[in-house]
């Protein structure tokens, strides 16, 4: 290990003096004009407020600039990176790039009433300061040394140029107080409520593409500088009040909402995400292939639409809304235990193809039972419309209501009967991951024949899981039911544009991280609001998607948020560090060493 100097073109202090009088160059140009007319979405005509994309330049470059002024040592900046100054800079200053170069391209590229592109002509010069200040901030910022020392013998520039943005494990920080520990987990969330706000209020394309873009360098760099770790140290440390910060940020979301379509968005979101952790009971816990996930959904949802008092159900009856949840329950956990037990004696593929066949099968069962093919059941193809509204206990989930000054639409209000129920799921998978079962399922996850030798009723726990699994999909089903107006057949396929449906509930998991308790959660939300966003990309979607797991099963493997056993296992020379000034005992010699 020798540390690689192709990245060191300028000497250390006229590196870093140059990133910073770039980024500030680049930050300088957010307060002047950018376009010379409004035709493109945002008004960047305005100069001396930032608006639109400038504003996340504003906060990439206002970011680079704070982090590249803690590696001067100033005192209170040093906090901010506890792994290294200089790789979380780099990466900020290239983010700043993008996030700049996209807007100009996408300027020039847009089109005006006549359909003749703007061209560069339509550029100010506000842009140009901004994207001349950003580019000599990246290029400046690549001349940094490098945090740790860099591996010369990998293979190809990409691969080095990737080392050389890996920041050292942060060192080991201060003991705070617990009510300071407990103020940085809130300020935390508030933080993340904020960014996540911001992104589903965006309203045009452009913005989106341009926040992904600030938001993944922004985020990786915070994790490269250390602020990720340290954070997440302290949410292990304090569990029950990271959930109950977790819990209340949700519940802040849609008093921050006053479109309706971005409040139905997070209502969904959370019908995503609730499904996903199901499947993670499945899939990340017990290790059980399941395909064919989504027809639980589809259980839930067309028992609790039969039972809805809607005019076009064949049933014709009408249950309390708690009464409809514990019917959509129980035939999700009916249908889990039946499907279950003949299919749960295989393993693998097998598993997974028998899934598969149940999913389809679901479909075009529900697709036949119109009255011509078979029984009038579920009207076909046209579904079950005309759901009508939840009523529950007086309160009206169809009408607007005024809470504490704020206005809660339909909408919102599914959003919060949707996240009592996501608060549910989450209990139940917590209790059951860390007990005895819990534990029993990892065993099987891992080695099914060793953990049979061991004792455990192998096939009795796959069911266990696969029947709880089916019970957490139904739940959220019985709401979706009331949110979409309507079922039909073709909202539970295994694979389309649209999620929910199995390849993109299977795909939240093992982005997220399968097993744990926030990755489901994150890449629900992620794989649901990025075509939610971005609808112009439509036929070219899963295409996109495809490559974006082919670059996360080559970067990241064990998912966005991801366990330390994932993390032990897909990366060989990842160890455990050991902590400072641990005494490590030289057995050959009989010494005694320094700890790393």
């Amino acid at each position: 290990m020798t540390t690689n100097t192709a990245l060191l073109p300028l000497p250390t202090t006229a590196a870093r003096a140059t990133t910073t009088a770039g980024a500030a160059l680049a930050l300088i140009g957010t307060f002047l004009a950018w376009t010379y007319t409004d035709t493109f979405p945002g008004d960047l005509t305005v100069t001396g407020y930032p608006g639109g994309l400038q504003v996340l330049t504003l906060i990439s470059a206002a970011l680079t600039l704070l982090f590249v002024l803690s590696g001067y040592s100033i005192k209170g900046l040093r906090w901010l990176t506890p792994g290294g100054t200089n790789s979380p800079t780099r990466l900020l200053a290239i983010g700043t790039l993008l996030t700049t170069a996209y807007t100009v391209i996408a300027v020039i590229l847009t089109k005006d009433d006549n359909e003749n592109l703007l061209g560069v002509v339509e550029l100010e010069p506000g842009a140009w300061v901004s994207l001349v200040g950003a580019l000599v901030a990246a290029v400046a910022a690549l001349g940094l040394p490098n945090d740790q020392p860099v591996d010369d013998t990998a293979t190809g520039a990409f691969s080095r140029f990737l080392g050389s943005l890996r920041a050292p494990a942060p060192a080991r920080a201060k003991a705070l107080p617990a009510w300071a520990e407990i103020l940085i987990i809130a300020v935390a969330f508030g933080v993340a409520l904020e960014v996540f706000t911001y992104g589903i209020d965006t309203e045009y394309a452009e913005l989106f593409i341009g926040y992904v873009i600030a938001v993944a360098f922004g985020f990786t760099a915070l994790t490269r500088a250390g602020l990720i770790a340290r954070v997440t140290a302290l949410t292990s440390k304090h569990r029950n009040v990271t959930l109950c910060a977790a819990l209340v940020a949700a519940f802040c979301f849609p008093f921050t909402q006053q479109n309706e379509e971005y409040a139905l968005i997070g209502a969904n979101i959370l019908i995503f995400a609730t499904v996903a952790l199901g499947l993670n009971v499945v899939v990340g816990l017990a290790g059980l292939l399941d395909l064919g996930y989504v027809a639980f959904l589809g259980v839930g949802a067309y028992a609790a639409a039969l039972v809805s008092g809607s005019p076009l159900s064949p049933v014709g009856v009408q249950f309390p809304f708690w009464a409809a949840v514990l019917t959509g329950a129980a035939v999700s956990l009916v249908f889990g235990v039946v499907i279950g037990a003949p299919t749960l004696r295989l393993r693998g593929d097998y598993l997974a193809i028998v899934t598969l066949g149940f999913g389809e099968i679901f479909r075009l069962t529900v697709n036949a039972l119109n009255g011509v093919s078979g029984p009038d059941l579920t009207n076909g193809s046209q579904g079950i419309p005309s759901i009508p509204d939840l009523k529950l206990l007086g309160f009206d989930f169809g009408l607007s209501h005024d809470v504490g000054g704020f206005t809660l639409g339909r909408s919102a209000n599914y959003y919060l009967l949707m996240l009592l129920f996501t608060a549910v799921v989450v209990l139940v998978f917590r209790r059951s991951g860390e007990s005895r079962i819990g534990r029993a399922w990892v065993a099987i996850r891992e080695d099914e024949t060793a953990a049979t030798a061991m004792g455990i009723n192998a096939f009795r726990l796959k069911l266990l899981a696969f029947a709880l699994g089916a019970t957490l999909a139904g739940l959220a089903g019985t709401v979706q039911a009331h949110v979409s107006y309507t079922v039909t057949p073709e909202q539970y396929q295994f694979a389309g544009s649209v999620p929910p449906n199995s390849v993109f509930l299977l795909a939240a998991v093992v982005l997220g991280g399968m097993g744990t308790l926030s990755g489901p959660l994150v890449g629900a939300a992620l794989l649901y609001l990025i075509p939610a966003k971005l609808q112009f990309m439509q036929d070219y979607q899963l295409f996109l998607f495809g490559i974006a797991l082919i670059l996360l099963m080559r970067f990241r493997p064990e998912g966005l948020v991801a366990d330390r056993r994932k993390q032990l296992e897909f990366h060989e020379t990842g160890q455990l560090d050991v902590p400072p000034d641990t005494p490590l005992t030289d057995t050959a010699a009989g010494t005694t060493k320094a700890g790393a």
